[in-house]
């Protein structure tokens, strides 16, 4: 009960609140109406470390939202280079995130790390088509028993700081908390052959709940 009364924070989110917290502080020494405005953006802060608790649908042919937002338009893509997947276009499904979202990324499918691969690069409008090959991005291939699935953390227009706590070799669940993305960005998913997407472009996703793609056998 407490978890829906008090949202729990992200622990990546702790320094920035308080940060925020000490300058609004200070600020009140200064003057009382910044000191104020000060409360208001640690609040803001506070509110966008929030990692409210998901209730993750049970299925192994399921692909699980890695984040909340916006779904933008489907279609087939190589997967990144770096993963060593091929270069066979699959389905992809992007989700974007704005910065009133929830940051914090889930484990679309239960499987295994098999690679991670961090890539230095820009910082183009995370809903630009263009974000998913020149941002600066962290890529994960999940070995699944379905097959292989791609998981790329991009970096948006604000976004400058990803992170990601797996390891190679982890053993993740589906709807797992695996990291997050500061203030503005996207993830996309590279489902492997024989899976099929359950979401619209324009359609709000739900990280650990929302129901994205499945290879239509689930029992």
């Amino acid at each position: 009960m407490i978890n829906i009364v008090l949202v729990p924070i992200h622990p990546a989110g702790w320094p920035f609140i308080g940060l925020f917290a000490a300058v609004a502080f200070a600020l009140f020494f200064v003057a009382a109406p910044l000191g104020w405005i000060g409360i208001v953006l640690t609040a803001w802060c506070t509110y966008f470390f929030r990692n409210p608790a998901r209730v993750t649908p049970e299925g192994d042919g399921f692909v699980i939202a890695p984040a909340d937002g916006v779904v933008l338009p489907l279609g087939m893509a190589p997967p990144p280079p770096e993963l060593e997947m091929g270069d066979e276009p699959l389905q992809r499904i992007c989700i974007f995130m704005n910065v009133f979202n929830v940051h914090v990324n889930r484990i679309p499918l239960k499987g295994t790390i098999e690679r991670l691969a961090y890539i230095p690069g820009r910082f183009f409008n995370a809903s630009l088509d263009k974000a998913s090959k020149y941002n600066e991005r962290m890529a994960v291939r999940l070995k699944t028993s379905a097959g292989d699935i791609a998981v790329v953390q991009i970096a948006g227009l604000v976004a400058r700081r990803i992170k990601c706590d797996l390891v190679e070799g982890q053993e993740v669940q589906a709807g797992e908390v695996f990291g997050l993305i500061r203030f503005g960005s996207r993830v996309d998913v590279y489902l492997p052959p024989g899976f099929s997407p359950r979401v619209l472009a324009g359609q709000i996703s739900i990280a650990g709940e929302s129901i994205i793609a499945d290879s239509g056998k689930q029992e």
